[in-house]
């Protein structure tokens, strides 16, 4: 009787393991494995195992900073310092793990590398450097500084590192340029102080903004496990044309199917000419609440990022890109002259109009985020929104309205025609902007 009990034992375990063969040969073929949760429908193992994966975090964790014992934590410092706008967004994107797997402001080698290589120290891909920079003589390493922002604890900080970067070789590599005549520039040499610190963070508190601005576990939350998720950045309100190419992204050829979009416009301080962040969040919600039912809106997903522009063309693509890799999205949305900017003496550009599409498009499959290059849409006389090599092929004239006419009509009350705009937007235009 124990021979054949263990004849059939031995007969179980055969079979299990050729089954367990045959189902691993079956999932590397990509055939696909049929499990089954107690009487849920049948799932392929491989379909599972995609869905749980869809997209890793940078450098495969998502970084959460934010303490529980917030007063022990404030108890330790010894420096109260006063954020600015620009550094408090560094701060919020460093605790919620935006700029995961950074687990604080880099310290002197991290920024050297990521200035002349684009990559932290241990090879990973990572676009525009992040730190803290102070004038205060009493900040030495080893002091523990209160990062407040607006009446709102933010963090608490431990010095690691303290040098005096060299900025022309920075400005240099990040912009590609080390004229003042460039917005990134003129923030490098005139608001940051001479002397850079770097070190671990211990986060404490969020400040109330224009936007509410989810952490990247929140938006996470919100999008499908089992889809492509298509990141949309911005920081002026949406039109129709912006509208069309987000939409139609979900159409493109390395896109999969059911995919979604998210629209995540920057809510940190922008340049001078820009529409106030508190005016542009209302035109986002009107025109969210008016599209919510179309069918391009149910695929649609809108989330706010507490992040200063650098206008720092290609690098800040890849910037950008890694940031929403963490908040959960796969493919990224490259327009023409993207994050690009002006000489303010010139009016020159300082970047080609191609250069942020063929930096990312090159460094995609590294950063783990591929790049849709954005379609240029026109629109044709029926109010139609076409690219502008069909209209061209076809000889159809388009329709053109100037950003600086738009505004005028705005000023003077005139009607702004729909197929430019949507009324809602330009309603909440005409009350909010003067």
């Amino acid at each position: 009787a124990e021979q054949t009990s263990d004849g059939a034992a031995m007969l179980v375990t055969i079979a299990l393991l050729l089954s367990l063969n045959a189902a691993s040969a079956a999932f590397l073929s990509g055939a696909g494995v049929a499990l089954r949760r107690g009487n849920g429908p049948v799932i392929s193992a491989q379909s599972r195992i995609a869905m749980v994966a869809k997209q890793t975090p940078h450098g495969g964790k998502l970084i959460d900073l934010f303490v529980h014992d917030k007063e022990a934590a404030k108890a330790a410092a010894d420096i109260t310092v006063e954020l600015n706008d620009r550094q408090s967004c560094d701060v919020e994107l460093l605790c919620n793990g935006g700029f995961s797997p950074l687990t604080g402001f880099m310290n002197e080698d991290e920024y050297t590398s990521v200035v002349q290589d684009m990559k932290l120290p241990s090879g990973l891909i990572f676009g525009l450097p992040v730190v803290m920079d102070t004038a205060d003589s009493n900040v030495k390493v080893g002091s523990k500084l209160l990062l407040t922002y607006k009446g709102t604890d933010m963090a608490v900080m431990t010095v690691e590192s303290a040098w005096e970067p060299d900025k022309p070789k920075e400005c240099l590599s990040c912009y590609g340029t080390a004229s003042i005549e460039h917005p990134g520039v003129r923030m490098v040499a005139m608001e940051r102080a001479r002397k850079y610190i770097g070190g671990s963070l211990q986060g404490l508190g969020v400040p109330t903004r224009d936007f509410p601005c989810a952490t990247p576990k929140e938006v996470r939350d919100t999008l499908p496990d089992n889809a492509d998720v298509v990141a949309f950045q911005c920081r002026n309100p949406v039109h129709r044309a912006h509208y069309e190419l987000f939409t139609r992204a979900l159409d493109a050829p390395n896109v999969g199917e059911d995919a979604v979009v998210l629209v995540h416009p920057t809510c940190g301080p922008t340049q001078e000419e820009d529409i106030p962040g508190s005016v542009r969040h209302k035109t986002y919600v009107v025109l969210q609440d008016e599209t919510k039912d179309t069918a391009a809106g149910k695929r649609t997903r809108w989330a706010y990022l507490p992040y200063s522009m650098h206008m720092a063309g290609p690098r800040e693509a890849i910037h950008h890109m890694m940031i929403r890799k963490n908040f959960g999205c796969t493919h990224f949305i490259i327009g023409r002259d993207m994050a690009g900017s002006k000489s303010s003496v010139t009016g020159e550009d300082f970047y080609g109009a191609f250069e942020a599409q063929d930096l990312a498009k090159a460094r995609a499959d590294e950063l783990g985020v591929q790049a849709v290059p954005s379609l240029n849409l026109v629109c044709d006389p029926d109010g139609n929104y076409i690219t502008a090599d069909e209209a061209k092929e076809k000889g159809i004239e388009v329709m053109k309205l100037s950003g600086t006419k738009f505004r005028k009509m705005l000023r003077d009350g005139d009607d702004i025609p729909e197929w430019f705009a949507f009324k809602s937007v330009v309603d909440v235009l005409r009350a909010e902007w003067k």
